[in-house]
């Protein structure tokens, strides 16, 4: 079952992007939703040269509710009630001890990777039930799953997402609508570059010594979620690189 319809946050680049190529790729129309307007404006362009599918794009910031509710309703219907909603928006700032840290790193973590996440799945479950079908994806991190030094309030943020995606598979049950939850390890994108302000020093060697994920290899596992048979629930995918053990274990050849 092909999805027709998706909507992807944070698509102007990691895995976002990837979920985006591999989806055009295969047919789905989409929206995908960034805060960088000119990024996303050419992923689109280049999808649609390439794939011919039909995108649109809309500058969200998903820590803005009010943004996200407007939207959501300027979208024409068929994408208000999409066949995948995949929430990627997401960043980690900063690597200090708590006591170290600084509180709008903090702010920024929670109202982008919970309360974003929130707002935008708020908006379009309404209708994704009434339509009585569709897949809800969260991405949510193995930081979720355990914690590591300096991960605080990002692993606190994270571990919030499986919980929700948790009791979404709850709330959801008998409706139709699935949940995906899925938890990456090291994939090698922008993420270490933000979490370091744009420090390559210091986000380079994040993934040096070994094989990291790729967003093409997250973007494959989603896509495997959306395509399963209407009775088949893939609820939750943990997928790391194969140097990595755990959060804080990874075989480094260096």
């Amino acid at each position: 079952m092909k999805p027709e319809h998706a909507v992807i946050t944070g698509a102007s680049s990691g895995i976002g992007r990837a979920c985006a190529e591999l989806f055009a790729q295969n047919g789905s129309n989409l929206v995908l939703w960034a805060r960088r307007t000119e990024k996303l404006s050419d992923v689109a362009e280049e999808l649609r040269n390439t794939f011919g599918t039909q995108i649109l794009t809309q500058t969200v910031d998903v820590r803005d509710h009010a943004a996200v509710q407007d939207a959501v309703s300027h979208l024409p219907e068929a994408y208000q009630h999409p066949d995948v909603l995949v929430n990627n928006a997401g960043l980690s700032r900063g690597l200090h001890r708590f006591h170290q840290g600084e509180r709008l790193d903090w702010e920024e973590m929670i109202d982008t990777n919970i309360k974003g996440l929130l707002y935008v799945t708020r908006a379009f479950l309404p209708h994704m039930v009434k339509s009585g079908k569709g897949l809800v994806v969260n991405i949510s991190s193995i930081a979720g799953r355990q914690a590591y030094l300096g991960g605080n309030v990002y692993s606190a943020t994270k571990a919030a997402v499986k919980l929700f995606s948790d009791s979404l598979q709850i709330d959801l049950n008998g409706t139709g609508v699935r949940v995906c939850n899925v938890d990456p390890g090291l994939v090698e994108t922008e993420f270490s570059e933000v979490r370091f302000r744009g420090d390559t020093s210091r986000a380079g060697p994040v993934y040096q010594g070994y094989q990291p994920l790729t967003g093409a290899d997250i973007a494959e596992c989603i896509y495997f979620a959306a395509t399963r048979p209407a009775h088949v629930s893939v609820q939750d995918i943990l997928i790391t690189p194969t140097a990595q053990a755990t959060v804080s274990i990874v075989d480094k050849k260096m």
